[in-house]
């Protein structure tokens, strides 16, 4: 994928990231529907009255695994912590800690990798808007 379709890509992910737990659950179900089945695991922390609600809760936790890059975010009292993987077979050989806009960056990348060789990852980039 050219340079300027990923900094396109990068730029969707980013659009609406002021409200960061919108942002993360947004994200996480965008993701989870759209990339293949154990691509995406998304973790929630619900309230009772979300319980009660039969709502899913608030996103706490989101990990993408796309080849051999596993990223990961986590939301934590108002603030989301990212962190990019190198992971082999299970084996993570790199982690390196890494902003929001670094891990959407990463994430931009990955993406356009995958969309490069996989039909529900090239799903999953068209699904973002321009």
């Amino acid at each position: 994928m050219p340079e300027g379709e990923v900094e396109r890509l990068a730029a969707a992910l980013r659009r609406d990231s002021a409200d960061l737990r919108l942002y993360a659950n947004v994200l996480a179900s965008t993701l989870a529907d759209s990339l293949p089945p154990g691509a995406v695991r998304v973790g929630r922390r619900r309230s009772l009255t979300e319980r009660l609600a039969g709502r899913e809760g608030s996103v706490t936790e989101l990990d993408v695994a796309l080849g051999e890059q596993r990223l990961w975010l986590r939301m934590d009292r108002g603030r989301l912590t990212g962190e990019v993987r190198h992971e082999v077979r299970g084996v993570v050989l790199a982690r390196r800690p890494v902003d929001l806009d670094e891990w959407i960056e990463a994430l931009a990348r990955s993406l356009a990798d995958a969309a490069a060789s996989n039909a529900r990852a090239r799903e999953a980039v068209e699904r973002f808007p321009a």
